[in-house]
């Protein structure tokens, strides 16, 4: 069952490191947890969440930065990532937080500036999350992270380059690095998309 809320939180998600940069601008009910808004930031980024991923807050209670993610078992790097969807982004914005670092894919290391913005009243005629802005499109998946990206536009640019047909074609003909609408947006179901990756599918 839904959660009834009266108010969204409106957030810009700047992924750093680029220029010119891609951002977006998103709404999300109050009610989130940070799995949801995790589930929110890689649907109007474009993302196809392939890998790990993890928030860095201030916990306003304890005044300590607090990562929130997807738990380690093992733990062996001592991350302590805490189980994001056992926490309500309500209980961290706006009361201490203006802004949260969120990273994407140990491995590329995509990094984003998740900025707190405004509170705003639940607009009845319209769903939520809603993508209201933004720019540009997504890096494809496992690119190399930012100078990687930086060397596949290069390649995909210039018809001389020598990996020019390698990139272009890995990547997909219709990537065009400037283009992107919020009306393409889709969201997905959070809770849906924890039981696909979570629960073991019935036989």
């Amino acid at each position: 069952m839904k959660k009834k809320f009266e108010r969204a939180y409106q957030f810009k998600i700047t992924l750093k490191g680029i220029e010119p940069p891609v951002w977006r601008r998103i709404q999300v009910p109050e009610t989130f947890s940070f799995w949801d808004l995790h589930v929110a930031v890689q649907d109007a980024m474009g993302w196809q969440d392939y890998h790990l991923h993890d928030f860095t807050v201030i916990n306003p209670r304890t005044q300590s930065k607090e990562r929130l993610g997807i738990p380690d078992e093992d733990d062996e790097f001592e991350l302590n990532i805490l189980a994001d969807w056992d926490y309500n982004i309500a209980d961290y914005f706006p009361s201490k937080n203006r802004a949260a670092a969120y990273v994407y894919d140990y491995g590329d290391n995509w990094e984003h500036e998740i900025k707190f913005e405004k509170t705003v009243p639940r607009d009845k005629g319209k769903k939520y999350p809603r993508c209201l802005a933004g720019e540009r499109a997504c890096p494809p998946e496992d690119c190399g992270g930012v100078y990687g990206y930086r060397e596949f536009l290069e390649a995909i640019m210039d018809t001389g380059h020598d990996r020019h047909e390698e990139l272009g074609s890995w990547a997909g003909r219709d990537f065009e690095p400037e283009r992107f609408s919020p009306k393409n947006v889709r969201f997905d179901n959070p809770r849906q998309r924890w039981k696909r990756a979570f629960e073991e599918p019935e036989r």
